[in-house]
């Protein structure tokens, strides 16, 4: 099991690490919102651990954005902002549990347990388009139930056009799903991905709404 810590504490972020690492669990550690979200394009993770006081930007910003991307990896908030309103803002935008610090650090290894338990159990829709199937919980895709192996940009860029399926999705909406913004992007980047999903798939798969973006399926009435 492998966890992103998102502290700008070094030496709390160190002692959460050591105990980590002591369970045989592995983790990275980052100490910003950019880093953040750049960690969380490259990698996929068990559980993210997240600090709301970041510098730059907050972790609830972090925490919306990968809401926005439909990226479920649990997160449990770590803060030193106790109040019930801010608990209640972490958890409206998505977050999975809180704790408050100074915590125990049994309590932290308890609650990585239950959120990862949690998630394995969570019944996630599976996602249909003719003979392609991808099920979210497993991060699979298949084709006539054969697998399809798909980078991680792929795989969101498939994720995102299947979750509108019968809706145009433009270009800079799956720029920010797969990368987090739209700024600093080749223009021709999600085009790349699609034509490697078309050839992956079936050249039929993606629809090219000229002007406008992409679309998978019929157009919804």
């Amino acid at each position: 099991m492998n966890l992103l810590l998102v502290e700008d504490d070094l030496m709390l972020a160190e002692t959460v690490c050591d105990g980590i690492r002591q369970h045989a669990w592995g983790v990275d550690h980052v100490s910003d919102a950019v880093a953040a979200k750049l960690a969380l394009v490259e990698h996929a993770y068990a559980a993210v651990l997240l600090d709301l006081g970041l510098p730059g930007d907050s972790g609830l910003t972090v925490l919306k954005w990968m809401r926005e991307r439909y990226d479920s990896t649990p997160v449990i908030i770590m803060t030193a902002r106790g109040q019930l309103s801010e608990r209640i803002r972490g958890l409206d935008a998505g977050a999975d549990d809180y704790v408050v610090k100074p915590f125990p650090f049994d309590e932290l290894l308890a609650r990585i347990r239950a959120v990862t338990r949690r998630a394995q159990g969570r019944v996630v829709p599976v996602m249909r388009h003719g003979d392609v199937v991808l099920d979210p919980s497993k991060r699979l895709v298949t084709r006539g139930g054969v697998r399809v192996s798909l980078s991680a940009h792929e795989y969101r860029t498939l994720l995102a056009l299947l979750e509108r399926a019968g809706h145009v999705v433009t270009r800079e909406h799956l720029e920010n799903v797969v990368y987090g913004t739209a700024s600093s992007i080749e223009s021709n980047t999600i085009a790349v991905f699609v034509h490697q999903l078309r050839r992956k798939l079936g050249d039929d798969i993606i629809t090219t709404v000229h002007g406008q973006g992409y679309m998978i399926g019929t157009p919804a009435s």
